[in-house]
């Protein structure tokens, strides 16, 4: 009997749109790709971007940046975090999370997951007051967004300042708040595998016009902060300028130049990301030996990825389907294996933060399998590799 195959790529992106090459050109034209090169009248593409995204998710203030890790480590230097501090974090992140508050010399202190892939809320509660740490480095991974009322009145409950990681979440919300938008300062990327795409990149966002400041000062403003149009008020800047140090991390012209287009284009493309979601759940839900992660109704999704769970089954067994998947053209992921491999490193692979110890994470990951959904991929192409997907799984399943 012949299997099916997907012939598909998943690490193949959609082209860069027309408005946005020939945007990037006319930077390249001028040769005035560094944000503060601007000539007599010209705001910059770098401060129009901020304009924009700032306008889009109804914040005061923006900065663009050189990376969604950059956006993490100014949040956290902005906010006072030093050598030794104890930051809350997700178990269950990227790699650059941790990174960013390892950059500053601070510990990670790591929270358990659920199997909605979300932050603990009962252990976040129980590790802030052991713990002592003022600040939560939170991570919306793989796009899974907790119940942010709950978590933001436990944070104000114990003085915690919330930085949000959301690489994964932009264009997302929790009940019609954008993602980003609950904590003191959202953080985002736009690393080609994001959900805009400039290679490399970040912004970051805040209404505090002190927290702003700091970090314009911080991404090596050379004192030309007066020609940033999404930020505070001259006078924000009286005493930061002289206190804060540069640790240069600017987005370019040509950059922005590329994400300004794909801004506008944002809502389109979630919609064919959620499409494409939505086939491939529907499709995997009620597979025996497979558990699909259910969304609340209270979170506006962007599924640009896929996590499924395959509880209590074996480690070979789970690489038996990763394995057969692979044969028959689908890349799928697994956070369980023993040594980290690409993107898949957990929260023991990070040796420069201090032993903990996670057996909530450790089960849920066990069983954890990943998969990206490019736009490159069309809903037919969604119903191919979840049918791949149910057969090895299915296969696995019986065996065991």
């Amino acid at each position: 009997m012949t299997q099916t195959v997907f012939t598909g790529n998943f690490t193949q992106q959609e082209p860069i749109p027309e408005a946005a090459i020939d945007a990037a050109v006319a930077v390249m034209r001028s040769g005035r790709l560094h944000r503060y090169n601007t000539a007599p009248g010209d705001v910059g593409e770098v401060a129009q971007l901020e304009q924009e995204f700032a306008a889009s998710l109804g914040a005061k203030y923006c900065l663009a940046v050189a990376s969604g890790g950059y956006a993490m480590g100014a949040a956290l230097r902005a906010v006072g975090v030093g050598p030794s501090d104890k930051v809350l974090t997700n178990g269950f992140t990227l790699a650059p999370v941790p990174g960013a508050i390892a950059a500053v010399n601070a510990e990670p202190v790591f929270v358990e997951v659920t199997e909605a892939l979300t932050i603990d809320l009962d252990d976040l509660s129980a590790k802030a007051a052991a713990s002592g740490s003022k600040v939560l480095m939170l991570s919306h991974m793989r796009g899974h967004l907790c119940d942010m009322d709950r978590l933001i009145e436990i944070c104000d409950r114990d003085g915690i300042v919330v930085i949000e990681d959301c690489a994964h979440t932009m264009g997302g919300a929790w009940r019609g708040v954008p993602s980003g938008r609950h904590g003191l300062f959202g953080c985002y990327s736009t690393q080609t595998y994001k959900h805009i795409n400039s290679g490399e990149g970040g912004l970051l966002v805040t209404d505090d016009a002190a927290m702003m400041a700091k970090a314009i000062m911080l991404s090596g403003s050379y004192m030309l902060f007066e020609r940033h149009t999404a930020a505070p008020p001259t006078e924000a800047f009286a005493e930061v300028k002289y206190l804060t140090p540069n640790v240069s991390g600017r987005m370019d012209n040509l950059r922005a130049a590329i994400l300004r287009p794909q801004l506008a284009d944002l809502p389109a493309q979630v919609a064919r990301w959620n499409a494409l979601y939505r086939a491939v759940e529907e499709g995997l839900r009620n597979t025996p030996g497979l558990q699909v992660i259910e969304r609340p109704a209270e979170e506006s999704i962007v599924g640009s990825s896929i996590q499924v769970l395959l509880p209590g089954i074996s480690p070979d067994a789970i690489e038996a389907v990763v394995a057969g998947c692979q044969a028959r053209g689908v890349e799928l992921k697994w956070f369980g294996a023993p040594e980290p491999a690409a993107f898949t490193s957990r929260y023991d692979s990070w040796r420069y933060a201090p032993v903990q110890s996670l057996p909530q994470t450790d089960r849920i990951l066990a069983g954890l399998l990943d998969m990206r959904l490019p736009l490159t991929f069309s809903v037919d192409d969604a119903r191919v590799i979840t049918e791949i997907i149910r057969d090895e799984v299915m296969s696995a399943h019986v065996e065991a």
